[in-house]
C-alpha cells in the first residue's frame, strides 16, 4: 500500500486525487492547499483526514511516501527538491521547472536521493498515443524525420497565475507547448536537438473586452495582469537529421481552435490529434488507417488515470517512469532555447 500526499488543491490537482482515491494499492492520506476553504472542500470530496496549509508540516508526515506536486510553475523546483530530500517519491506535474538552473538542480537533488521523480508528461500516457508507440516502436512508420504540431487557440488566456510571468515562467509555450514539444519528440525516439529557432509575440493582449463568447478563466483571474506570449512559434532541429516546427497560443484572430500533431516517417505517417490516423503503403496503395480504439482522441481523464497508476507502480516496484527527469531536463532546454532566440532574434545552437 502506497500513502500519498497531494500538494496543491487547484483544478488540475483533481485529476490526480480522484485517481489515487480509486486505487486499490494507494491510500491517500494528506493533501495541502495555501486556501483553507479549498482544502477542506478537497478533504472532505476525498475523504482525507490530514490537511495542510503548510507544506513543511506535510512533507515531515513520515507516513507519506509519494506526493504528487500541482502548484505554480515557480514553485516545482523548490517543492520537488524538498520532497526528495524528505525522503518522498514525486509525481510533478509539467513544466519541469522555470529555468535551467532549477531543472539541473532537480535533477541533482534525484540522483542523491534515490527515489522516483516522474514528470507529468501525460499526453504520453493516452491511450491511442500507446497505440501509436507499438506501431513505431516496431519500426512500421520507418525513420521518423518530420513532425508538426499546433495547439491553438483563438481565445483562451487563462488569465490568473497562467498569465504572471514570475509564476507560470511564459504563456501558452509553457502551458500547451510543452506538452506539443514532449509528445513529438518522445514519439520521434528522443533525439537529441542541436538547434532552435523560435518567435514569440505580444499582440492581442488577453481580450477581456471580448463579449458574449466564453473561455476559461482562472480562479485568481485578473483582465489588468497580463505579461506573457499570446503566440510562439519554433523549428527545432535533432541531431540525426530530424526536425519539428511547433506552434501554440494562448489567442490568436482565428477562425476556430486547432490542435493537430502529425509526424511523417519514410514508412508511413501517422496524426495523433485531433484523432489517430495511421498512413502505410501497401501493395502499391496508400491507406488511411483507424485503429479500432475506445479513444481515437486525447481522453483527458483515461490519461491522467493511466499517468497515476504508472506512478504507483514505480513506486511499488522500483522501476523508472517513462517520463524520467532527464526528458524533463531535455524539454526544459528546447522550451528555454525557444525564448532565448525569440528575444535574441538568433537560431540558438545547443
Amino acid at each position: 500500500m502506497l500513502k500519498v500526499g497531494v500538494i496543491g488543491g487547484g483544478s488540475i490537482s483533481e485529476f490526480h486525487l480522484g485517481p489515487y482515491s480509486a486505487h486499490p494499492e494507494v491510500e491517500l492520506v494528506a493533501v495541502c492547499d495555501q486556501n483553507e476553504h479549498r482544502l477542506h472542500q478537497l478533504g472532505e470530496k476525498y475523504k482525507v483526514t490530514k490537511l495542510y496549509t503548510n507544506v513543511d508540516e506535510l512533507l515531515a508526515n513520515e507516513e507519506v511516501a509519494a506526493v504528487s506536486i500541482c502548484t505554480w510553475n515557480n514553485s516545482h523546483a523548490a517543492l520537488a527538491i524538498k520532497a526528495l530530500e524528505s525522503g518522498k517519491h514525486v509525481l510533478l506535474e509539467k513544466p519541469l521547472s522555470i529555468s535551467m538552473d532549477e531543472a539541473y538542480a532537480i535533477e541533482e537533488a534525484v540522483k542523491k536521493s534515490n527515489k522516483i521523480l516522474q514528470v507529468g508528461y501525460v499526453r504520453r500516457f493516452a491511450t491511442n498515443v500507446g497505440v501509436l508507440k507499438k506501431f513505431i516502436d516496431a519500426n512500421e512508420l520507418g525513420e521518423l524525420y518530420y513532425a508538426k504540431a499546433s495547439c491553438l487557440r483563438r481565445l483562451g488566456n487563462p488569465g490568473g497565475w497562467f498569465s504572471d510571468v514570475s509564476k507560470s515562467g511564459g504563456g501558452p509555450l509553457m502551458d500547451l507547448g510543452v506538452h506539443m514539444v514532449d509528445l513529438c519528440w518522445y514519439l520521434m525516439g528522443k533525439p537529441k536537438p542541436i538547434s532552435v529557432s523560435g518567435n514569440t509575440y505580444k499582440k492581442l493582449g488577453n481580450r477581456a473586452h471580448i463579449e458574449n463568447l466564453s473561455f476559461y478563466k482562472a480562479a485568481d483571474y485578473n483582465a489588468e495582469l497580463n505579461d506573457v506570449e499570446d503566440l510562439s512559434n519554433a523549428l527545432i532541429r535533432f541531431e540525426n537529421g530530424a526536425s519539428l516546427f511547433v506552434d501554440v497560443s494562448f489567442t490568436l484572430q482565428a477562425k476556430q481552435d486547432e490542435i493537430s500533431v502529425k509526424l511523417y516517417g519514410e514508412k508511413g505517417g501517422a496524426e495523433i490529434e485531433p484523432k489517430l490516423v495511421i498512413v502505410q503503403e501497401r501493395h502499391e496503395t496508400i491507406l488511411n488507417i483507424t485503429p479500432q480504439i475506445d479513444a481515437l482522441g486525447f481522453d483527458f481523464e483515461g490519461a491522467f488515470t493511466n499517468e497515476i497508476h504508472h506512478f504507483v507502480d514505480c513506486c511499488l516496484t522500483g522501476k523508472q517512469p517513462i517520463s524520467p527527469v532527464e526528458d524533463g531536463v531535455a524539454v526544459m532546454k528546447m522550451l528555454t532555447a525557444i525564448y532565448e532566440s525569440a528575444a535574441t532574434g538568433q537560431e540558438i545552437k545547443l
